[in-house]
């Protein structure tokens, strides 16, 4: 009996050591056989984590590391500090609670009294080896002197070429070799959800990079400024990010960084940029004449609103009422009549008030556009020669 419980516990011991074994080398052969595994890529690709030093596999956008589009961004986004002589009172946009809290209380010291100089601290995106540079309207307006520090260390100073207030944009220039120039994105294309970098000099603390996704799109009646049609994003802003870079996970530009809607003056993830689609024409349009005309009729809109369209019988929701027209202006010219829903211009679908202005402004003054209204019921096609819009003082 003692020699078979001798035996049985041999038995016994060696299978726990065969168990044993066997899960210790167990994670090196799942370890060994994943690394043979081909990395998501296109038919063919044979490549081993093995044979890249162990690294994971980079794999498509949004999927890991975002340091290729960070390092392709980077270069082109530059530091702006503007200086201006002080100036009695303060500029509109800083009596407003949602600026004031995006661009600061920074034109008085500690004693309450006026600084000698302001500066406005900001960024910028070069956008073409010519050395033109893309920024806010409120970083550089009404600078004395504008100098931009590009992120390899070079200095240098600006001159403007040409602003447009009523989306908050500018053109400046620096004449540099060899500068880094970002590439353009497709704003058109750009889905919510889709992940975004935000890159600028924030609270002058150097250059800086933050993630996030898009939020929203096509974002107006913000009061910002009177052309709106911002991308929101929760990739952190902050004050001196104006003007940065907002660019998709291939390092391209979607939009330039404007605003923030803050409570306490720092990101709270909500964040509005310019599409670089809105930027370009505005850029073009100040490089080639200085700055940039719209298309305008004279007339004044209001939403249609659910109380509206049951006061107005109106079966239909989208359109913009035309509650006033300038008396001999374009649309009183052409036939327009208060009263009036505007449907469509050029055969382009009126939704509101903000499709009818960006529309209208796209027209080129001088020629003739066609304008469908809504008049008791019925549709009537207006033939109406377009104006210059006055430029924004």
């Amino acid at each position: 009996m003692r020699r078979l419980w001798l035996l049985f516990a041999q038995a016994v011991t060696i299978v726990l050591a065969l168990y044993f074994v066997f899960n210790a080398l167990g994670p090196e052969r799942t370890a060994r056989a994943y690394r043979q595994l081909p990395q998501i890529g296109g038919p063919g690709q044979t490549a081993t984590l093995a044979e890249a030093g162990g690294a994971l596999p980079s794999g498509p956008p949004g999927s890991g590391s975002y340091r290729g589009a960070a390092a392709r961004a980077m270069p082109a986004v530059v530091n702006i500090l503007a200086t201006k002589a002080p100036r009695r009172g303060r500029h509109p946009l800083l009596r407003d609670p949602l600026l004031k809290k995006f661009f600061g209380d920074r034109d008085r010291d500690r004693d309450g009294e006026a600084d000698d100089d302001e500066t406005s601290l900001g960024s910028g995106v070069i956008v073409s080896p010519e050395g033109y540079i893309l920024t806010n309207n409120h970083v550089v307006e009404a600078a004395d002197e504008i100098e931009v520090a590009l992120a390899d260390g070079r200095k240098a100073a600006a001159k403007v070429v040409g602003t447009d207030p009523e989306t908050d944009l500018a053109v400046i220039k620096i004449t540099l070799e060899r500068l880094p120039v970002i590439v353009l994105g497709q704003s058109d294309r750009a889905q919510v959800g889709d992940v975004v970098l935000a890159i600028g000099n924030p609270f002058g603390v150097g250059q800086t990079v933050t993630m996030g996704i898009i939020s929203a799109l096509k974002r107006n009646n913000l009061h910002i400024n009177h052309f709106e049609n911002f991308i929101q994003t929760d990739a952190a802003i902050n004050f001196g990010n104006s003007g940065g870079a907002l660019v998709d996970s291939n390092g391209h530009l979607l939009g330039i960084n404007a605003a923030i809607y803050s409570q306490s003056g720092g990101s709270v993830g909500i964040g509005f940029a310019i599409p670089v689609s809105t930027a370009k024409s505005v850029m073009d349009a100040i490089i080639s004449s200085g700055h940039v005309v719209r298309g305008w009729i004279g007339v004044e809109s209001q939403e249609i609103t659910p109380e509206l369209a049951d006061s107005f019988g109106l079966s239909r929701k989208s359109g913009a009422i035309i509650a006033g027209v300038v008396r001999n202006g374009p649309a009183d010219k052409g036939g327009m009549k208060p009263g009036d829903i505007l449907l469509s211009v050029e055969g382009k679908p009126v939704a509101d008030t903000n499709d009818m202005l960006n529309l209208i402004a796209q027209l080129t003054p001088g020629g003739t556009a066609k304008m469908t209204v809504l008049r008791k019921s019925r549709e009537t096609t207006l033939d109406i020669t377009v104006g210059r819009r006055p430029v924004s003082k």
